[in-house]
């Protein structure tokens, strides 16, 4: 098969996606994050690069967004979310991250494929999406892409269109996030 080829498969798996997704538990977390005096972001490997993007989008749109794990994140308190983008919903830092959020009081956001998981049990507000875990052998959504391939684009994507639904609550447009960017690059 042709690389674009598989491009067209890819956005294929990727099509129900959207319907797969429950309206009522975005908006919960659209809410979650507008009503957090900071927002913290995690997920690990590629999930976590996910996360960075979502954070960065943020930022431009004037939310106090932050990654778990760099040198600039500032203490997690209990007017704050954390929002875990994990497939399996078991990845030991991520749950201690979780526990360690839910003894504080803050509110704990798990965007995963297991609602049933650890973080999912742990969580305030549960997405569920649909995709792969790494491990193929589990999970009910086919893909012909490796690993958690699937789960992480999806999550990207709902990232990106939790960012669309912000900008409307908020009357953004890209041009007043634009003023945000770097700029010293």
């Amino acid at each position: 098969m042709r690389t674009t080829q598989y491009l067209s498969e890819i956005l294929m798996e990727l099509h129900p996606s959207a319907e797969l997704i429950s309206d009522e538990a975005a908006e919960a977390l659209v809410n979650g994050i507008l009503d957090s005096k900071k927002v913290f972001v995690a997920g690990a490997g590629r999930s976590g690069f996910m996360a960075k993007s979502f954070a960065m989008r943020m930022m431009h749109m004037g939310i106090k967004a932050h990654v778990i794990g760099e040198t600039v994140t500032p203490g997690f308190e209990k007017e704050d979310i954390l929002i875990i983008g994990s497939g399996s919903g078991e990845t030991k830092s991520l749950v201690s991250m979780a526990e360690k959020a839910k003894n504080i009081g803050g509110t704990i956001a798990a965007v995963t494929i297991f609602p049933e998981s650890t973080i999912g049990q742990l969580a305030d507000i549960i997405v569920q999406l649909p995709g792969s875990p790494k491990d193929q052998s589990e999970g009910d959504y086919n893909t012909i892409q490796p690993m958690g391939s699937l789960f992480e684009q999806t999550l990207l994507l709902f990232y990106d269109a939790i960012i669309l639904r912000f900008m409307e609550k908020k009357d953004l447009d890209t041009n007043k996030m634009y003023g945000k960017h770097a700029n010293l690059e």
